[in-house]
């Protein structure tokens, strides 16, 4: 059955990093005289990144919000420095951090992925409403607007906004609100099989997995795509 919202994910399913987050890194310190090895930084930046709280502050008022987003994201950067042994190097690592982290509300650290446009444009044209529900912060909204992206979506909910993340069912709750719609008339598609595809199964929707690199499932899945192109509305 055709749903009548599809959700999708932001990073990793609608557009993706332009190399990789070690070497923009890498990139920005060499510029303050740090060098450090790319690949070993980006792997202490995955440790980093996967270890970390998810970026959801509840409670936390919007005037606040975007200090909380820059603080947990300089956390999980000073530890991936601090893993390859180059956090000392840095003589001021709080300016050094507002650079790198203005820098990916930018288009220029991102690419959308090639079929992207065209599928939203075509679900648009068959009468789907579309949003993004992501683990992302506010930084999003600028981002999708300078990918020529944002006005597909008629609504965008960020974990950080909502104060709760994938894959707990508040964040997907918030999404549906603001469509007024029941949650066994949408999907939600994204590349994080237990945030995206569990988190929406277990919330009512149904979870589409985006499994762009072809990597073996972690458990069973009833829907699972390699790019968007490959899902197939069936007629109401």
């Amino acid at each position: 059955m055709t749903p009548s919202v599809i959700f999708l994910d932001a990073v990793g399913t609608l557009f993706g990093v332009r190399g990789t987050v070690g070497e923009i890194y890498g990139h920005f310190a060499a510029q303050e005289g740090v060098t450090v090895d790319t690949q070993h930084l980006n792997q202490a930046f995955i440790e980093s990144f996967l270890s970390a709280p998810k970026a959801a502050f509840p409670g936390v008022v919007p005037p606040d919000l975007y200090k909380q987003e820059l603080l947990w994201w300089k956390a999980v950067a000073a530890r991936a420095f601090q893993d390859v042994g180059a956090f000392s190097a840095f003589t001021d690592f709080d300016a050094f951090f507002q650079i790198l982290f203005d820098h990916f509300a930018t288009p220029e650290p991102w690419f959308v992925y090639p079929e992207v446009p065209q599928v939203l444009q075509q679900w648009q044209q068959q009468g789907i409403r579309l949003g993004v529900v992501s683990n992302f912060d506010s930084r999003l909204h600028p981002v999708l607007a300078a990918l020529e992206l944002r006005d597909y979506f008629e609504t965008v909910t960020s974990s950080t906004e909502v104060g709760t993340a994938k894959p707990e069912s508040q964040v997907f709750l918030a999404a549906l609100a603001k469509h007024q719609i029941a949650a066994d008339r949408a999907w939600h598609i994204g590349d994080s099989w237990e945030d995206d595809y569990q988190g929406a199964e277990q919330s009512g929707l149904r979870g589409v997995w985006l499994n762009r690199s072809g990597k073996s499932p972690p458990g069973p899945t009833h829907t699972e795509i390699s790019d968007l192109s490959r899902l197939v509305l069936t007629a109401q």
